[in-house]
Formats: structure tokens, C-alpha cells, sequence
């Protein structure tokens, strides 16, 4: 039996729907076959690279994310702070190898948390699912014995059942379960957030790789924790029925609004 999300289509969420895709559309004509492309995505991606490390304590900036992408040297940066960036770039650049991948295996999940977590694990290992148990603040994620079983469950429905759903939609719902599995003794939230960048590219949302969807995790982390928890307090209802105020409690409508604000600008991110 896969797994089956629970969530409610409501009026406010096929109007940030129906925004989300006015802007891409915007986007994509607006950049097609222009000079600047390569510029945008190397910004994009060190963006990424430094707010989804940045979320999990690294206390590299933006700016020294640039240098280590680079090759420049950083003074008095931590060697385990440098590998955390480097590796989140590797993990990047692996989604974006494999944007037009039709399915994604459990290879595929162990090779990502591989790449983004080998060297800097605090416990358990890189590219093998947990063996031990984890507490994640107040939650406590499934037995070491059900993970194998639930990310098969999850990755079945994604592969087999979710073509349908937007792919907005899909990012976020993937995103949710596989933190709230946790597959991993740790590194769960660098390749969750991976793993959500990888569905927008893979069904052709994010064609260019423009867009650093982790910045606005990371600049709003106390409302991002407090959306993954709202939803487990919740029976794992990504987005109750009803649910129609500002996105502040639920995640589906919370990581819409991310990418609706994230596609809106990513002009506006090139050298600023």
C-alpha cells in the first residue's frame, strides 16, 4: 500500500496556484535563450547552498559560500563548515544532472544523502538509512525499523500515483514526508530540501534552476519549524479543510508561498 498524503484543494490554494504559474510563464519567456542564464543559476545555487546549510547551524555567509563555490580560500572557517557548503553544492549539482529522471529509487535517496552528508555526520552513516532512533525537538519521527518500509510506501506513490497533483504542490508534499520519516540519523533536512528543489526540476516547474527556494526557509526559519510541527499536530493534514488565512500554520500553503516569492524576483537576486 503507497503512501497517501492528506490535504484539502481550497479556493486559496488554486489561486496561489494560478499566480505561481503567471509568474513562471513570465520567467520562462522573459529568460529564454539570454545571456545572463548562467549568471542566475550560479547565484541561485549558491543561495541555496548557503541557507539550507545555514538553517542547520553553518555560520558561513553568503558571501563565503561564493568563495568556497569558487575555489577562493576563506580565513578561519572551520573544515567542517567548508565541507557542509561543498557537499550541498555537489548535492545540487546531482538533481540538476538528473532533472529529467522519470523516477527517483531508493539509490537515487541514498546516493543524495551521500553526497550532502558524507564527513559531516554527527551520527550514523552517509547513504544508509538510520539504524538508531532520532528525536527532532518535540517529535519524534517513526521506529528505525518502519523507515525502510515508509520511504518505500512514499517514493511508490510519488513515482506511480502523484503525476496529477502540481508540481508545486508535490514538492511540498515530498519535502514534508520525508522529514517527518527521517529516513537518516542525520542530514534529513539538507536532502529533504534537495529532494523538493530536485521535483520542481524534474517536472519541468524550474526549468532554468532559478530559483533559491531555501533562502526562504531560511529567512523565515521559526514559521518554517512551526509549519512542519503544526502539520504532525494535525494527524499529518499538510492542508486542512478550511484552512484559508495568511500561510503561517500550514506547510503546503507555507512552502507555496515560498516559491510564489521566490519566483517573483529572481532577477533581482543577480549581484545583489
Amino acid at each position: 500500500m503507497s503512501y497517501q498524503p492528506r490535504f484539502s484543494i481550497t479556493p486559496l490554494l488554486l489561486k496561489n496556484i494560478e499566480q505561481i504559474a503567471a509568474l513562471r510563464e513570465r520567467i520562462l519567456t522573459a529568460t529564454m535563450d539570454v545571456a545572463w542564464i548562467p549568471a542566475l543559476q550560479m547565484d541561485s545555487r549558491a543561495r541555496n547552498a548557503h541557507s539550507s546549510t545555514a538553517i542547520e547551524g553553518n555560520p558561513l555567509t553568503l558571501e563565503q559560500v561564493r568563495a568556497v563555490e569558487e575555489g577562493r580560500d576563506v580565513p578561519a572557517v572551520a573544515e567542517r563548515a567548508r565541507r557542509e557548503v561543498v557537499n550541498y553544492f555537489a548535492g545540487l549539482r546531482y538533481i540538476e544532472k538528473k532533472a529529467r529522471q522519470k523516477t527517483i529509487s531508493h539509490e537515487d535517496v541514498l546516493e543524495l544523502h551521500r553526497i550532502v552528508s558524507g564527513g559531516v555526520m554527527d551520527q550514523g552513516e552517509a547513504g544508509r538509512y538510520r539504524t538508531i532512533r532520532v528525536r527532532v525537538g518535540p517529535y519524534n519521527p517513526p521506529p528505525l525499523e518502519e523507515v525502510s518500509g515508509l520511504m518505500f510506501e512514499l517514493l511508490e506513490w510519488w513515482n506511480k500515483e502523484s503525476a496529477a497533483i502540481s508540481p508545486v504542490l508535490l514538492s511540498a508534499i515530498v519535502h514534508y514526508r520525508f522529514e517527518a520519516i527521517h529516513p537518516f540519523a542525520d542530514g534529513n533536512g539538507r536532502t529533504g530540501r534537495a529532494l523538493a528543489l530536485w521535483e520542481l526540476y524534474r517536472r519541468g516547474f524550474d526549468t532554468h534552476h532559478l530559483f533559491s527556494v531555501d533562502e526562504f526557509y531560511w529567512e523565515d526559519r521559526p514559521r518554517y519549524y512551526a509549519a512542519l510541527q503544526d502539520v504532525r499536530g494535525k494527524g499529518d493534514d499538510i492542508y486542512p479543510h478550511g484552512w484559508n488565512t495568511a500561510p503561517k500554520g500550514s506547510f503546503l500553503l507555507f512552502s507555496m508561498f515560498g516559491v510564489e516569492s521566490r519566483s517573483s524576483q529572481p532577477r533581482l537576486q543577480v549581484g545583489s
